[in-house]
């Protein structure tokens, strides 16, 4: 006996379970016992027996339950073989026990999976802009996205910086489990989306006809001229005003195209185009607007083409810019930002003031901060503690001073010490006068008392002995 294997199925409201198996050769006149119990240990039962001289057998109309199928070889003597068995449930899938969020651009993909690996679940996915305090109410707030191993959302939609749910159940022939929900975010590497979208502009026509050199060699040496263009594909007029003097020449252009791709989709452009050519290299501007479909969905684009592009708000005779992009560079004056995503900032100065880095290394100069800070190592120089400081694990310092906020124990040398603040009689020059203490502590600054104080330390200052 091997390759002992039970699948299970539903049919007319009943669960079906269909044993396979095989063996090693083909024996005349064997037969196989099966052996089907639900249950384990103690609570095992027997549900059924069958004989059989097939290598498959059914069992048909089985409650929900976990079961064992054990079956055997006989032979025509009635000599019995090795047993194989196998185990099977007919129950509800176990709830997704991960859900790995994986983010891309403008994308997030939600992987579930089971504590225990069972190829007869699968996962229901559903997806919400929002978190949903009750996993009730999934069906009806959340959107149903499919069931599958795995689920991908994307669009314009899934921006950066911005958490999004996922509500995710297993599923199988017998029912679902529970809700389980994972949050997560699209990638926050700005580096990558400019790669993406430089690819995605590159296909857009507006861009195409906009990075199109004018073709000079068609064109007289001075004109002005405008021209109409219908075919079937494109109604377009341009307009060029064109100028040659020796080894250069100076050209504009305005287009005005509306073109039909092979997807029979339309497509309304308008670029503007200044063109110089010196010794035989072009150099180009242009804007360009248009609207067409990109991924079957209409986008319209606003596009510049220039070396430096900078923006002047001309009141009161103002000649500085708002801002000027140059060299893969955009320098701004006052910016006011609702929020910022950044892999790093760096401040001004030489060295820099404040740093934070990609790895999460903070530098600051000077800093101010209020709250809470947590930390495993470092050195703290000249701090002064307010409030009052709980030292949980062995203090190595040789030196500890301590001030309570209730009361004041001041050095008063010659001034003896008293429980109440009394006088005992005279000390030896260098002993505190301590007022309402409690414990018992080793002092010593000139000399060393031991102390036994009833109310609360005020201040200390203990050396090491």
């Amino acid at each position: 006996m091997q390759h002992l294997t039970v699948e299970v199925s539903a049919a007319d409201g009943q669960y079906l379970a269909q044993a396979k198996w095989d063996t090693p050769r083909v024996v005349k006149g064997v037969r196989f016992s099966l052996r089907l119990t639900s249950g384990s240990g103690e609570d095992s039962r027997l549900v059924t027996t069958a004989i059989t001289a097939d290598t498959e057998h059914r069992f048909s109309g089985l409650p929900p339950g976990e079961y064992t199928l054990t079956v055997r070889a006989i032979n025509s003597y009635g000599q019995q073989g090795e047993p194989a068995t196998t185990t099977f449930r007919i129950n509800a899938p176990a709830v997704p026990a991960t859900i790995e969020l994986t983010p891309g651009y403008f994308q997030i993909t939600a992987v579930p999976r089971l504590a225990v690996y069972d190829p007869t679940v699968q996962f229901e996915f559903w997806f919400s802009e929002t978190k949903i305090a009750d996993t009730s109410q999934v069906e009806t707030s959340a959107r149903y996205l499919g069931t599958g191993s795995q689920w991908s959302v994307s669009g314009p939609h899934i921006k950066p910086g911005k958490d999004f749910w996922f509500y995710v159940r297993s599923v199988n022939l017998v029912g679902k489990s529970a809700f389980v929900e994972a949050s997560g975010r699209a990638s926050n590497d700005a580096e990558g989306y400019l790669g993406l979208f430089r690819e995605k502009i590159g296909k857009l026509h507006l861009a195409q006809g906009l990075w199109e050199l004018i073709d000079n060699s068609q064109l007289a040496d001075e004109m002005a001229e405008m021209k109409t263009s219908i075919t079937e594909t494109r109604n377009e007029i341009t307009q060029t005003v064109s100028k040659t003097l020796e080894d250069q020449s100076a050209t504009i252009q305005q287009i005005q195209r509306v073109q039909k791709d092979t997807n029979d989709d339309l497509a309304a452009l308008y670029m503007l185009k200044v063109q110089k050519t010196k010794n035989g290299i072009p150099y180009v501007a242009g804007i360009g607007a248009g609207i067409e479909d990109t991924d079957g969905q209409p986008l319209s684009n606003i596009l510049l083409l220039a070396d430096r592009i900078a923006m002047i708000n001309p009141e009161d005779g103002n000649t500085t810019p708002l801002f000027v992009a140059q060299g893969n560079q955009l320098f701004m004056n006052d910016v006011f930002l609702k929020r910022l995503f950044a892999v790093s900032i760096t401040s001004s100065g030489n060295p820099p003031t404040f740093s934070l880095t990609p790895e999460g290394k903070l530098t600051a100069r000077n800093a101010d901060i209020s709250g809470a800070i947590t930390a495993n190592t470092g050195t703290l120089n000249n701090v002064t503690i307010n409030e009052n400081c709980g030292i949980r694990e062995n203090c190595p310092q040789t030196r500890l001073k301590a001030t309570s906020l209730k009361l004041w124990a001041k050095l008063s040398p010659g001034i003896p010490v008293h429980r109440s603040g009394g006088h005992q009689g005279p000390l030896p020059s260098g002993f505190m006068t301590i007022s309402r203490l409690t414990g018992k502590l080793l002092f010593r600054r000139w000399h060393s008392a031991a102390l036994n104080m009833r109310e609360s330390i005020l201040i200390f200052t203990p050396h090491a002995v």
